[in-house]
């Protein structure tokens, strides 16, 4: 083929058989993440707890509640030797109302762990061959905005690759325009996983003392208006991307 395009996420074989350089961001945490089912009387609202030394992010899903429980780079191994039982305890302390939904966790096959990691490549192409979404740039879950990132990087990809893989003129440099494109919002938005990653994921998986909401979370509660900052951010990104449609030839689509 003319074009080979790695899709293929964070643990990419393609990017590691074309051996291109990755720049390793880090992460000070991993997220053990499973589903409880939702009561139909209870609340449908998503929500976070954050206590000393845990965090615990519930996202309602319809039927079922998909949690994340937050743990400290590397954890998951002392968790997972204290028992499934101390770690349903656990949960169920930090979200009284997931008491009795708990007892769905039967096996460790209930909980699955990703291992967080924040990186990007230095170059996402060579040639014949391109990166993009988490094959060239891993995010952090932070925001869940990795899946935004990797559609608007295929939608720029096609609306720069697309006339001149038809017309079998595609060349090195149009890849590079593919990067240079999604360079800049990968950069930006990663910035701000890592600054929240270190700033307060790590300060409150690291405490034992009661915790004081982050200056910018009192900021957000204080100031509504704010809030359209990080709603942004995450709904839209810092360079949305639309789809190029072109005009096929003859046809006039206004009478379409």
């Amino acid at each position: 083929s003319d074009l080979v395009v790695a899709a293929d996420g964070r643990h990419s074989a393609l990017r590691a058989q074309a051996g291109l350089k990755v720049k390793e961001l880090g992460a000070p945490m991993d997220v053990l993440w499973f589903h409880l089912s939702a009561s139909r009387q209870g609340s449908t609202q998503s929500m976070g707890r954050f206590d000393a030394g845990q965090i615990f992010i519930m996202i309602y899903r319809g039927e079922y509640w998909q949690c994340g429980y937050v743990i400290p780079k590397g954890a998951f191994e002392r968790i997972r030797a204290a028992g499934l039982p101390a770690f349903r305890d656990g949960v169920a302390r930090l979200a009284p109302m997931l008491s009795e939904q708990v007892r769905e966790l039967r096996t460790w096959d209930d909980v699955k762990l990703l291992t967080v990691c924040v990186d990007r490549l230095t170059r996402w192409y060579r040639p014949g061959f391109l990166c993009i979404g988490d094959a060239a740039h891993a995010m952090s879950p932070i925001g869940g905005v990795g899946i935004n990132l990797a559609i608007q990087d295929a939608v720029a990809a096609a609306n720069i690759l697309a006339a001149p893989l038809r017309a079998g003129l595609a060349t090195t440099e149009h890849l590079r325009r593919v990067q240079r494109r999604r360079q800049w919002p990968t950069r930006v938005t990663q910035r701000f996983q890592v600054a929240i990653q270190n700033r307060v994921i790590a300060s409150v998986l690291s405490t034992a003392k009661p915790l004081r909401p982050p200056l910018a979370v009192r900021l957000l509660r204080l100031v509504p208006r704010l809030r359209r900052i990080p709603a942004r951010l995450v709904g839209i990104g810092v360079r949305p991307e639309h789809v190029k449609m072109e005009r096929a030839p003859g046809r006039d689509l206004r009478s379409s």
